[in-house]
């Protein structure tokens, strides 16, 4: 959805974006090819190695400034302080894990890989999922499984967990979501492997993925340009909601009051949505990225 993000983003070609999840680059090489000579790129990740990847791609661009900040994008505020930044025109949140991380097994995000159950975006802090999932105990597990995984099976999941680390600690990939299938009766030709809401909960948890996002909005809210814009891609139910809430109550809404009229209740900054219902990928796109599937798309511009 690299155009329909452009679209929802850029307002002011000569101004200062923000990209929190610079990934593979995509979207923040295709900010860069917007912005006129005056316009500034802060990118972030969380991840060391997407710095290293993509930074002769993105500072080899003449002419433009890019500024590239390893850290979470909970930090945004504080970092762009860091870098004398006060207000900018836009900010591109694409949440999740990226593909390249799915797909290097010693990352262990992914069950299609056997490898060691990391999961940390930044391998340079933090507990792993294996810590996580050999030391947390029953009920913290079936906990995090149920709000992260939003998965029903749990606490039987959970159990499956405990019982199998009490004979070997649970140390790759393969071996977790062994368990869990076994946990959870098979594949029984199921499209979604039994495992997947497992390693995305371990995953939201391990990088406290919920929390960042709130602060971030928090934060970064009121240091977005009047007329500015926030773009928000997001891929499961449980950001979607997070994003979607937290926008709507800064969104004006009419009360009426008891002697008449009505009055606005927002809370500040105000902000509108640029399209009122959130774009999802075409078929095209579908069918290409399956990924995108479940993306959703919203964008808010900040009022006066």
């Amino acid at each position: 959805m690299l155009a329909e993000c452009l679209e929802g983003l850029i307002t002011d070609p000569a101004g200062i974006y923000v990209d929190g999840t610079l990934g593979n680059a995509g979207h923040a090489a295709a900010i860069l090819d917007r912005l006129g000579e005056g316009g500034t790129l802060v990118g972030f990740d969380r991840d060391a190695d997407a710095i290293e990847r993509v930074k002769e791609k993105l500072v080899a661009g003449a002419g433009k400034r890019v500024e590239l900040v390893h850290d979470n994008y909970a930090n945004m505020a504080a970092q762009l302080d860091r870098l004398g930044i006060g207000k900018v025109n836009g900010i591109l949140l694409d949440l999740g894990v990226s593909s390249f991380q799915l797909d290097l097994a010693e990352r262990g995000f992914s069950f299609m890989h056997d490898g060691p159950i990391d999961m940390r975006m930044d391998r340079t802090c933090g507990q792993t999922a294996a810590e996580l999932v050999n030391t947390a105990s029953e009920q913290e597990l079936a906990d995090i499984i149920f709000r992260y995984g939003e998965d029903r099976s749990a606490r039987r999941v959970a159990r499956a967990i405990v019982e199998a680390r009490a004979k070997v600690r649970i140390e790759t990939t393969a071996q977790l979501a062994g368990i869990v299938e076994r946990a959870k009766g098979g594949r029984k030709g199921k499209k979604i492997h039994p495992a997947t809401q497992t390693f995305q909960a371990l995953r939201m948890a391990v990088n406290d993925e919920l929390a960042s996002i709130e602060r971030v909005l928090e934060t970064m809210l009121g240091r977005v340009v009047a007329g500015g814009r926030i773009v928000v891609l997001t891929f499961h139910s449980l950001e979607d909601r997070l994003v979607k809430q937290f926008f709507s109550r800064h969104v004006p809404r009419e009360e009426s009051l008891q002697q008449g009229g009505v009055r606005l209740i927002y809370e500040e900054p105000p902000v509108e949505w640029v399209w009122k219902k959130p774009l999802t990928a075409d078929s095209g796109e579908q069918g290409v990225n399956p990924r995108s599937r479940s993306a959703k798309l919203r964008v808010v511009e900040v009022g006066v």
